[in-house]
This record gives C-alpha cells, sequence and structure tokens, in this order.
C-alpha cells in the first residue's frame, strides 16, 4: 500500500451473487449500480441465405382389429385391405394344456389346440402376405 491512499478503495464494490448472508460493514456504501447491457448485433451475409422447406406430417390412428378381420391399411404395401385372420397357438393355449395335463386328464390336454378362442389371432395383408397386428388373449 502506497502512502497517501486511503486503506480502502473509494468506488463501491460491485454485488457478488448468491445467498444473503450477515452483512458487515466495511467501509463501502450499498449503492445500486446500474450497468448497460450490449445486445449482440447479427449481421446478414448473402452467402449464408437458406431455404426452409416446411413437412406436413398426417397421422391417422387407426383401431387395431381383435378377433374378426378388420379394415385397415397395410403400412408394407400402403393399401387399404381386410385383414386375414390365422390363429395361432398362444400363451393361454399352452397354459391351459399344462394345467389340464397337471391334473392327469392326458386326453384333455390337447383340446385347447383345436378351439379358436383360446389361440393368438394373427391379422396379416391379403395383398403382400405380411403381418400387420397379432392379437393376444390373456
Amino acid at each position: 500500500m502506497e502512502k497517501g491512499q486511503p486503506p480502502y478503495p473509494t468506488t463501491p464494490a460491485p454485488p457478488y451473487p448468491g445467498p444473503p448472508g450477515p452483512h458487515v460493514n466495511l467501509g463501502y456504501q450499498n449503492q445500486p449500480m446500474h450497468q448497460p447491457i450490449q445486445q449482440p448485433v447479427y449481421q446478414f451475409n448473402q452467402q449464408q441465405l437458406q431455404m426452409v422447406h416446411s413437412v406436413n406430417q398426417v397421422v391417422v390412428v387407426q383401431q387395431l382389429p381383435t378377433e374378426v378381420p378388420g379394415q385397415m391399411v397395410c403400412p408394407h404395401c400402403r393399401a387399404t385391405v381386410v385383414t386375414k385372420v390365422n390363429y395361432v397357438s398362444g400363451l393361454l393355449t399352452w397354459l391351459l394344456c399344462g394345467i389340464l395335463g397337471v391334473f392327469l386328464c392326458w386326453f384333455c390336454c390337447i383340446i385347447p389346440f383345436f378351439v379358436d378362442s383360446v389361440k393368438d389371432v394373427e391379422h396379416s395383408c391379403p395383398s403382400c402376405n405380411r403381418v400387420l397386428h397379432i392379437h393376444k388373449r390373456r
């Protein structure tokens, strides 16, 4: 510290961010400081010109078929079709077979494989023969 200068600065210190704490007065005066805020300057350049293309998307929500054939749009061939129905053995079919087998009804344990109401329903497109939806029995 040089001779002739006061022990503390003559300009107030800027406010510090943080939680308010105990205020200790060290000889500084609390004065609000107003500082101008500079806005960023944007420059336009002819080489930065870009074309923006808008894309409109249409979302079609269709109800998925259950046990009977239903009309839907095939996502593979984009055709509006009535689905083909195929019954396949699923979890419920095997569960019933196991339950009948555990209770020593050996002749009855193959019955679930011949009953369509306990099988899963597989819907496929008649045009491209791809599977569209599987309705699982629970």
